[in-house]
């Protein structure tokens, strides 16, 4: 089986809120395990939440989400600056400090993140997270 969908979303706080519905929803046609699931629902909620943040204040968020038989893929876009260097390498922040957390959720939740080359101001996070382990256990 393979699901694949494109969106833009407006830069407003309920775009994360919305990706990760649609990506539920996409999931829910699957046989992923209840962990995993749940697993994707974060990455895509911190990877929104960091384009709404970060992005140029008039742009959209684009999401890509690919689903198939071994990988799910998601990629979230964005106009504004991209980031120093291509590694997800973000350190935890200082424990009372207010935010930040999102790159080293998404790293330490991933297989793989990274932001990659997108097109000319764009900046691009490429998610990818390994199915083939994370299917629910068939119902006897």
């Amino acid at each position: 089986m393979r699901v694949s969908l494109t969106l833009s979303l407006p830069r407003q706080p309920s775009t994360a809120t919305r990706a990760r519905h649609v990506l539920t929803t996409l999931l829910s046609l699957t046989d992923i395990s209840e962990e995993t699931r749940a697993n994707l629902a974060v990455l895509i909620s911190e990877a929104c939440a960091n384009a709404v943040i970060h992005a140029d204040p008039d742009g959209d968020v684009d999401i890509a989400i690919s689903i198939d038989d071994h990988d799910c893929l998601i990629e979230v876009g964005n106009r504004g600056r991209s980031p120093d260097n291509s590694k997800l390498d973000a350190d935890l922040p200082a424990p009372l400090t207010i935010g930040g957390r999102g790159l080293p959720l998404i790293g330490a939740l991933a297989d793989t993140a990274a932001f990659v080359i997108g097109a000319p101001g764009q900046v691009l996070l490429r998610i990818t997270k390994h199915l083939g382990d994370a299917r629910a256990a068939p119902i006897r």
